[in-house]
């Protein structure tokens, strides 16, 4: 993982725990000290076990502490996966051996290995996932826990999928552990920063633009697919948007923004912004591995590098965390990656999909309006 102070994108530990996590079927522990295991637990708000490893089995070993969580969760039904952690990687304990007589997935994630994606690819291919190509339907790609839009985005892309009479393949990853095994051929994405690679992807479903070519290759690859009733709404909708967008235009000047994010999100939001708004895309930092783009694009996962960015730029409009929103306190704001404190979430909304659209543009329009841009 890159050096940077006070990084601000999870490690690979984190990663491998969002992955694990999302599975039903899956009982996952983190191998190491509390800090590593509250970390994952507050962020992925997911039902997590830990060793919680002490001074002296640092010294001594952590065997039989591992053993005895193992152990406790047996009557659970579920398999158990290890993940392995900065302390017994570099104690240097062989987890493999220790745990070679028991049926449990090891997935060795210290958090120094890489980022999020790191570890959630790691994990996933720790899974061994399989095509059936008996498996009807098409797969829901890039449900991650770390991503608080990630529930709301397979409700989203569900319904869509239901209106259309797509058959729902294997949601990766937010699915039962049995289905790893038995994706569909064909797959489509909502966050393309977690992606599996699993199937022939079809497309992406962040943005009208990108709904639409991937339903149209929907069309052309899924028997029976009826797409008609998801290409009219969504230009129904979209419609909604120009005549908001326009409406909003004829009293503000265009806003010019900033956008912090995991590339595939941060990409999303400035695509909207220039399309509707006609936005200055001052900047993009995102806070992982950036690929290519029209607008400027560099890598922002340490907060002194967010706040140059925006001192430089001095945007109108702030895309980001709490961190960013801490930075620019009077800057109209809109979150659309963790951390987001000091907001009660409660419904899942979506970013991807129909309504993953609509709610984006909603948020922007009124946050700028609340400033006055």
């Amino acid at each position: 993982m890159p050096e940077c102070d006070n990084p601000l994108w999870p490690c690979a530990m984190t990663g491998a725990a969002a992955c694990l996590a999302g599975f039903d079927g899956i009982a996952v522990v983190i191998h190491g000290s509390s800090g590593c295991y509250y970390y994952p637990t507050t962020l992925l708000h997911a039902p997590l076990h830990g060793t919680f490893i002490l001074e002296n089995e640092v010294i001594f070993g952590s065997e039989d502490r591992l053993r005895e969580v193992i152990t406790g969760l047996g009557g659970t039904g579920k398999r158990i996966a290890v993940i392995t952690t900065c302390v017994p990687a570099i104690i240097g304990e062989d987890i493999q051996s220790m745990l070679a007589d028991l049926d449990v997935i090891l997935v060795d994630s210290p958090g120094f290995s890489g980022d999020a994606e790191a570890g959630y690819a790691n994990a996933l291919a720790r899974l061994g996932p399989r095509i059936d190509p008996g498996t009807p339907g098409v797969n829901i790609d890039g449900a991650c826990l770390f991503d608080p839009f990630s529930s709301g985005n397979v409700q989203e892309i569900l319904r869509l999928f239901a209106r259309a009479s797509i058959p729902v393949g294997t949601i990766f990853c937010q699915d039962r552990l049995e289905n790893v095994h038995r994706a569909a051929p064909l797959t489509v994405g909502t966050n393309a920063d977690f992606s599996s690679g699993i199937g022939k992807h079809l497309g992406s479903t962040l943005g009208f633009d990108a709904i639409r070519a991937t339903f149209h290759e929907i069309g052309n690859c899924v028997e029976g697919a009826e797409i008609d009733p998801v290409l009219i709404e969504l230009r129904q909708q979209e419609e909604r948007i120009v005549r908001a967008c326009d409406k909003f235009l004829q009293r503000f000047d265009p806003p010019s923004a900033a956008i912090f994010a995991g590339c595939s999100y941060a990409l999303f939001a400035a695509e909207m912004l220039d399309r509707y708004l006609d936005a200055e895309i001052c900047c993009i930092g995102t806070r992982n591995a950036a690929g290519s783009s029209k607008y400027p694009v560099t890598r922002a996962d340490g907060i002194s590098r967010v706040r140059e960015l925006i001192t430089t730029h001095t945007p109108d409009l702030v895309i980001g965390s709490s961190f960013e929103r801490a930075i620019s306190r009077d800057n109209a704001f809109v979150g659309i990656i963790p951390p987001l404190r000091g907001t009660v979430r409660l419904s899942p909304a979506p970013l991807a999909g129909i309504n993953g659209t609509l709610s984006f543009i909603e948020q922007v329009l009124n946050a700028c309006i609340d400033r006055k841009l």
